[in-house]
C-alpha cells in the first residue's frame, strides 16, 4: 500500500468509527431529546417510575398545598393530571392556573416527585413546548393564536 491508501484507509475507519458512536448515543438518548412530557403523553407512553424526566403543564386550581417545606400540586394538560410533590423552596411566581415544567421522576403509584421546578417567567411566559401542547389539545387560553407569548432570546418572553 502507498502512503496515501494507508491515509485514505485511517480516515475511513475513522469515519465508520465516529459514525457508529453518533449512532449510539442518539440511540441512547432518543427518549431524552423531548424537552418534557405532558400528563396525557405520560400515561400514553407508560414512562417507567424512576426515569428522570420532566413534565409540563399547568398547575391545577386549588390543588397546591405546603406542609413545612414539602410543597404537593397537581399538573394537568387539561386531559390529564398527575400528582406532584416538591421539598424546597418554589420559585416566587410558582401560583395555580399557571405553566410549570417539573424536573424529577415518576414514583411507583404514578406520582411526580420533582427535583426542580421551573415556574413562569412573567405574566406572558408560558414554554412553548407547554403552550404549544395546550394548544393542540384545544386547552389555550392565550389571547389569539398564541401571538402574546414571545419568546426572546434567552427563552424568556419579549414586551
Amino acid at each position: 500500500m502507498t502512503r496515501k491508501q494507508k491515509r485514505l484507509s485511517v480516515i475511513g475507519g475513522l469515519a465508520v468509527v465516529l459514525a457508529l458512536s453518533a449512532t449510539l448515543v442518539l440511540t441512547a438518548l432518543r427518549d431524552q431529546v423531548v424537552f418534557f412530557y405532558s400528563p396525557s403523553e405520560i400515561a400514553e407512553q407508560g414512562v417507567e417510575p424512576g426515569v428522570a424526566i420532566r413534565i409540563g403543564g399547568l398547575v391545577a386550581d386549588g390543588s397546591w398545598s405546603l406542609d413545612g417545606e414539602v410543597n404537593a400540586f397537581t399538573v394537568t394538560d387539561g386531559q390529564t393530571a398527575i400528582p406532584a410533590r416538591y421539598e424546597g423552596i418554589l420559585p416566587d411566581l410558582f401560583r395555580e392556573g399557571q405553566g410549570v415544567v417539573a424536573e424529577g421522576a415518576l414514583l411507583p403509584d404514578g406520582s411526580f416527585l420533582a427535583s426542580n421546578v421551573l415556574a413562569k417567567h412573567d405574566e406572558n411566559y408560558l414554554p412553548r413546548e407547554v403552550a404549544d401542547t395546550l394548544r393542540t389539545q384545544g386547552v389555550w387560553q392565550g389571547e389569539g393564536d398564541g401571538e402574546s407569548v414571545g419568546y426572546g432570546p434567552d427563552g424568556g418572553s419579549q414586551p
